[in-house]
């Protein structure tokens, strides 16, 4: 039903996209939010159609089979024909070399022939410039360059050459190895660079399981979501991406095509929270870096909701005419023009992000007295912009309001003030953060609620209903057992649901109103269930999203409620959070289970 059966490989510094028959249909250099060498994804030029692929291909093929080695993100995928079958195990390297970690921009693709006579067959048609510009190709005895206007890519195989450019089937007698890489002379042989990337790339993933405090239940759908949030991670400078691609439609034909190869303070927060969740600390004290990179260098700007990942402040949006955009669904963004937006939640984001910093002992580089003076010059901006209109998480284009999550993270951001100073040891400036938490927090409590509607609502003043404000559960503003928030929940599953699927919010926005649900709005409602003593529930949705994941166990942003089909950007990182949240709060203990 999905095009978005995709295996995702990745290192933290470079991510490709593979489909069943073992074709890479995106692969974007020199990091997530590059050039896409190969994007199939988006479709092709009209002028050449077959190109932007990197295609496996076996002669009379039949069926795939495709699967992860467990516990890693190496990828498998058998072809299965008439005359035999050949197994491409694929991946991206990734482990401790030299004392540091080794992420090269590097594709290795191994073909090994399990039955039969398989022919197969090579294609490596990369683009450059979005699909704008074909390569010039030079070749040499075990390799092929593709030159393109910026940069240069290097086969490095131990195929024949000639098979690869004129892109014949062939024997395939014995295993042999493509390595794509930078345009560089391999330090040893083929196939022995090949399977030592192999191995110590296993070896990297499978320990950095094994440190996961995973929940008893659904332990393979935590793993798999813990893996792909860990591949959106950016290594160099500690940025979250949203999601690996760009322009997957929100919906078909929706027009709502959004480019998500950029850092939200919003997402990362709540990828930092889960991965803590399974004590993947360490990824928080690189986030933790990012961040404070950020607000160092504000100065008396307001902080934007999406930097790049290298923090780029300016993520210029555009339209690019040479691909057709997923499934001929157009149009194709780069860049994004949320960046340009204020959006007063990312104070409450940013402070929620460094939060634990503050508190937790097994921090390499703790965060000192003067990161938090930084942050309370942020959270004297959020006294100023509490109340304040603004485009609101959902960002919208052509109105402002005073949204109520915005005011939310703006309290959030004085209430963890107040803690960390109180841990810190400044006791008057926990009581002046306290202070502050208290104002705010009791003009959300007359403004935000709605006595028509008997609930919490999107604006200050309004009456329609937005799904964003069970967050007030998740950040302790309120008790999920509150009767406020316990009929803010009736009348949000009285409008907004579809059976375990949740729509974000209820009036119509610049395009109309959504016609899919938001994951993560659905796995907040699962949550919020869950902390009101409605556990079978919770369960029973919870179960019924699961059953959503492609094949892969991983999600997209949106899903379709009629029909269960992904779409939107994938991976989408906000969901695979909902899926480690749900399953760490409804599992049952190890101490029960065993």
């Amino acid at each position: 039903m999905s095009n978005l059966q995709l295996g995702i490989i990745g290192n933290c510094a470079v991510a490709a996209l593979i489909d069943g028959d073992a074709s890479v249909v995106w692969y974007c250099l020199p990091r997530f939010d590059g050039d896409p060498v190969f994007h199939t994804l988006l479709g092709a030029p009209k002028d050449a159609p077959n190109d932007g692929v990197f295609a496996i291909e076996l002669e009379d093929h039949v069926q795939s089979v495709q699967r992860y080695v467990a516990n890693t993100v190496v990828l498998e995928t058998e072809l299965h024909g008439k005359n035999g079958s050949v197994r491409v195990t694929d991946f991206v390297p990734r482990f401790l070399w030299r004392d540091r970690i080794f992420h090269p921009q590097t594709l290795v693709r191994r073909l090994t022939p399990i039955s039969g006579s398989p022919r197969v067959r090579i294609r490596v048609r990369p683009r450059f410039e979005f699909g704008a510009a074909a390569p010039v190709c030079t070749y040499g005895s075990h390799h092929i360059r593709y030159v393109g206007p910026n940069t240069t890519l290097r086969l490095t195989t131990n195929a024949p050459v000639d098979f690869i450019r004129d892109e014949t089937f062939f024997n395939l007698r014995g295993p042999l190895e493509c390595i794509l890489g930078q345009d560089e002379t391999l330090r040893e042989g083929i196939t022995q660079t090949a399977v030592s990337f192999e191995e110590r790339t296993l070896s990297y993933w499978r320990h950095w399981v094994l440190r996961l405090a995973i929940p008893v239940e659904w332990q393979d759908a935590v793993i798999r979501a813990a893996l792909t949030l860990k591949l959106c991670t950016y290594q160099p400078t500690g940025a979250i991406v949203a999601a690996l691609t760009t322009s997957i439609p929100e919906g078909p034909g929706t027009q709502r095509n959004w480019d998500y190869r950029f850092c939200w303070v919003r997402d990362a927060y709540f990828v930092v929270r889960a991965l803590n969740r399974l004590a993947a600390v360490r990824k928080m004290e690189n986030y933790f870096r990012w961040l404070m990179n950020i607000v160092a260098s504000l100065n008396d700007n307001d902080i934007q909701p999406v930097y790049g990942v290298g923090l780029e402040a300016e993520l210029t949006e555009r339209i690019v005419t040479a691909l057709p955009g997923y499934r001929g669904m157009g149009p194709v963004r780069v860049g994004n023009q949320a960046y340009q937006h204020l959006q007063y939640d990312s104070y409450g984001n940013v402070i929620l992000g460094v939060a634990q910093a503050f508190l937790d002992h097994r921090l390499l580089s703790p965060p000192n007295r003067a990161d938090f003076l930084r942050l309370e010059d942020m959270g004297r901006k959020v006294l100023r912009l509490y109340d304040q209109p603004d485009a609101g998480m959902w960002e919208f284009r052509t109105r402002a309001r005073i949204h109520t999550t915005s005011s939310l993270m703006c309290w959030a951001a004085a209430d963890r003030l107040a803690r960390i100073a109180q841990y810190i040891g400044e006791a008057d400036r926990a009581n002046d953060w306290s202070a502050s938490a208290d104002r705010i927090k009791q003009v959300i409590l007359e403004r935000a609620w709605s006595h028509k509607r008997e609930a919490f609502v999107e604006y200050f003043d309004g009456e329609y209903l937005d799904a964003g404000v069970l967050l007030m559960i998740d950040v302790g503003f309120l008790d999920a057992s509150d009767p406020r928030m316990v009929s803010t929940m009736k009348q949000l599953e009285a409008v907004l649901t579809h059976g375990p699927h949740m729509m974000r919010y209820e009036a119509a926005d610049d395009f109309g109103v959504p016609v899919t649900a938001f994951n993560s709005c659905s796995f907040w409602r699962i949550e919020a269930l869950a902390r009101m003593g409605r556990i079978e529930e919770a369960r029973e949705h919870f179960e019924a999203l699961l059953a959503l994941r492609n094949r892969f166990g991983l999600m997209s942003e949106d899903v379709d409620p009629k029909t269960g089909e992904l779409w939107g950007n994938y991976p989408q990182t906000y969901s695979l959070v909902g899926i480690i949240n749900c399953a760490v709060r409804l599992s049952q203990s190890w101490e029960k289970a065993i």
